[in-house]
């Protein structure tokens, strides 16, 4: 149970006092397990994220130091609390990994300059993507492709009103549904990020700027500016498409002079948003919100007018098949994304070859445009899922394609052809996925286990008979948590999503389908045309299920707390860092966390000294905040982590902002008062400095070397004489219950109190 006490310090705190303040890792943990305690009282904070203690006259915290009143920081809430919050997040997945795949670089340059640019046009393409496909289903699919025909309405009448409309009206009513569709992204977005509103950088700060690429610049969490200047582009740009989709297909060919203009307006703003996306983003101020609000009259006034030529426009040449332009939009888009992703990967290579050697980057320093190809892979999934679906309820369960049309009466009701695709694409993907995953796994086993055998020999020297089975389980045990590290499967995934989808850049453009492709090539019309379609039929089954199945995994987030934290672990890998490239993308809890606990530690360590305790992404977190702290509060805090992934995972990943030089920095900041304990049996945590894990950083103080504590796990594989079974594998967590633990926070406390001893 929670209780909630005003106190700006802490329950208890008073001058001298030391604070050994918990931070837990991904999937939201409670205060009370945090603090291994059934009572516990929030003493500042929120229910969003709060600072808890154990109630007084209660006893300590499970693991407490004697001396060492325990606090706790939870902020897990942020990404697994909401139903609502947590469930829409699932909507913005490909949103999230295009604005991760910029802080993958190798290097700090590009985040604002031509890598930066390229990320932002196509985390862009992405907002275009899923614009289109909902243009797709309302307008092209039910407007153009259904409505007219009367099999196709029969028994639906809330689509048989729409034919007694004109097409020009019938098409400016059905808009109104991706424009409120955009609507809905920027609530969602603008709602889930309530919980972070007044974390920002503070007035005596500087905001973020574009040379801000150290995590040690103040403001450097503060992403609001930019996150408001891209919103307002992309929701320009999205409803520009809208404009464009509408007013192509109810053109008259150029005949009407009042139509081309409004056409080549509607074109312009597309083409003025894209500009916006490449150029840098203005400071803060007076201008750059005048120029916000002129670019909304602007989106507004172009969408009302195209709305108001359709609804005027009565006579539209009828085609049969696809809404004029939509197939051509949709395909000039992949070909788009596809040149996108070939210029970020060669400027990524041109960058990764002037980098800094140390630690082996993820995927040798090609983890933006390959992250970024899955973000326009998963979104491609997403919008072929929405319009197939569309188009099959419309259909009544056939799946019509162009060797295997609708009857004339009830339609045609096709897809464009770059979503047949994708759909081949993505189960081609899924298959080589699985038996790359097989193959490495299976490779890495007897160097997994060889690793495994040297560590439980060099742990267990002699042991017994009768324990032999418990020491196998351990050897398997240290051998699978190495999985981690083998990264082969993910590499080829990605290679081949990305080449896929390439690959088939030309044959959009060109128009032809996976089944055409065949028939044209054998020259014939069954067989092995017709064996294609049915295997992009499965194709478009398994990549909506997989949709299916995350929908399903939202709702269920609505009823389930645990469904909320199983969603909230990909999201607080996700979401740690700032919005750089795309605003739908969900908030940043970093952008409060960090601050927010900047701030505490601030305060503690004005009274007393501070062990700041991170287990596993908490640890990630610990050391953000102590890049934050200012040189007063500095002298009294000490670094304490645990499961730790800084280096095991962070540094591989994000090289640029967590890797040799920010480690060394964090150290010699801390004048190593910083102690990290791991287990070979942890398969998300490991060693800092050991050389065991990969190059040790380069630093110069030999301090760094006494940073990380190795602890044998299990403690043993034989049964104690008072006890009834053998020691459990207690892999990654708890640390606290450790005797190292305890001892570690009394090295460090003592450490601040006697900096010189």
């Amino acid at each position: 149970m929670a209780v909630v006490i005003c106190d700006p310090v802490g329950v208890g705190a008073h001058g001298g006092e030391a604070v050994e303040l918990r931070v837990h890792g991904v999937s939201g943990a409670s205060a009370e397990t945090i603090l291994d305690h059934p009572i516990v009282v929030r003493v500042a904070g929120d229910r969003n994220a709060g600072f808890y203690r154990v109630r007084p006259g209660n006893g300590a915290a499970g693991g407490a130091t004697a001396g060492v009143a325990v606090e706790a920081y939870r902020w897990g809430a942020l990404t697994a609390g909401a139903a609502v919050r947590t469930a829409s997040m699932l909507l913005l997945l490909p949103f999230m990994l295009g604005n991760v795949a910029i802080w993958l670089r190798p290097t700090t340059a590009d985040r604002f300059g031509l890598l930066g640019g390229l990320c932002r046009l196509l985390a862009g393409s992405l907002t275009v993507a899923f614009t289109l496909a909902i243009v797709g289903s309302a307008m092209n699919l039910v407007g153009w492709q259904c409505v007219p025909y009367v099999e196709c309405r029969v028994g639906r009448p809330y689509l048989s009103w729409l034919a007694a409309l004109p097409m020009g009206p019938r098409l400016a009513v059905l808009a109104l549904i991706p424009l409120l569709a955009l609507r809905l992204f920027w609530v969602i977005g603008a709602r889930s990020a309530r919980a972070f509103e007044g974390f920002g950088a503070t007035p005596s700060e500087p905001g973020t700027s574009e040379g801000t690429e150290s995590l040690s610049a103040p403001g450097f969490w503060d992403d609001e500016r930019v996150t408001s200047w891209l919103r307002q582009i992309h929701v320009g740009l999205g409803a520009g498409t809208v404009d464009v989709s509408l007013l192509v297909g109810v053109s008259d060919s150029g005949r009407n002079l009042v139509g081309s203009l409004v056409r080549y307006a509607a074109a312009s703003l597309v083409m003025f948003c894209v500009v916006l996306l490449c150029l840098p983003v203005p400071a803060a101020g007076v201008p750059a919100r005048r120029f916000l609000r002129l670019l909304w009259g602007v989106v507004a006034g172009v969408t009302v007018l195209s709305l108001g030529y359709a609804a005027f426009t009565r006579e539209v040449p009828v085609v049969v098949g696809q809404m004029p332009g939509y197939e051509g939009g949709v395909a000039g888009l992949v070909g788009a994304q596809g040149v996108l992703l070939v210029l970020v990967a060669a400027l990524t290579v041109v960058r990764r070859r002037a980098g800094p050697d140390g630690t082996r980057p993820f995927l040798w320093g090609l983890g933006t445009p390959l992250v970024a190809a899955l973000s326009v892979s998963v979104a491609s999934a997403f919008t072929a899922t929405l319009v197939f679906r569309v188009a099959d309820h419309l259909d009544r369960g056939r799946i019509p394609d162009p060797i295997r049309p609708n009857p004339p009466a009830l339609g045609p009701l096709e897809p464009p052809v770059a979503y047949w695709w994708a759909a081949l694409a993505g189960l081609t993907a899924l298959l080589v996925v699985a038996a790359a995953a097989t193959i490495t796994l299976l490779i890495s086993r007897r160097r997994r286990r060889a690793y495994a055998h040297r560590v439980a020999e060099q742990d267990y020297p002699r042991v017994p008979a009768s324990a032999s089975s418990r020491l196998r389980v351990v050897r398997e045990t240290i051998a699978r948590s190495h999985v981690t590290e083998e990264l082969g499967p993910t590499l080829v995934a990605f290679f081949v999503i990305s080449s896929i989808g390439l690959a088939a850049v030309a044959l959009d453009l060109v128009g032809i389908g996976p089944a055409q492709l065949v028939a044209e090539i054998s020259g014939r019309r069954d067989g092995s045309a017709v064996l294609v379609a049915y295997v992009s039929d499965v194709g478009i089954w398994v990549i909506s299920l997989l949709v299916i199945g995350l929908l399903i995994l939202g709702f269920r987030a609505y009823r389930s707390a645990e469904a909320r934290r199983l969603v909230a672990v990909l999201w607080d890998l996700g979401t740690f860092w700032p919005r750089t490239v795309h605003p739908f993308a969900p908030p940043c809890y970093a952008a409060r966390a960090v601050p927010e606990l900047t701030k505490r530690v601030s305060a503690l360590a004005a009274q007393g000294p501070v062990v700041i305790s991170g287990h596993s992404h908490g640890s990630v977190l610990a050391a953000a905040a102590v890049l934050q702290l200012p040189p007063a509060a500095l002298s009294r805090v000490a670094l304490l982590t645990h499961g730790c992934p800084l280096r095991r995972i962070y540094a591989r990943l994000y090289p640029a902002y967590l890797g040799q030089q920010t480690m060394c920095d964090l150290g010699e900041r801390l004048d190593w008062r910083w102690r990290n304990l791991w287990r070979d049996t942890d398969p998300i945590g490991g060693a800092v400095f050991d050389r065991r894990h990969g190059a040790s950083p380069v630093c110069d103080n030999p301090a760094a070397e006494a940073v990380d504590v190795r602890l044998r796990d299990p403690r043993a594989v034989t049964i104690d004489p008072a006890d009834t079974v053998p020691p459990p594998v207690e892999r990654h967590w708890p640390y606290h219950t450790q005797l190292q633990y305890q001892t570690a926070v009394r090295e460090l406390t003592d450490g601040i109190n006697h900096p010189n001893t």
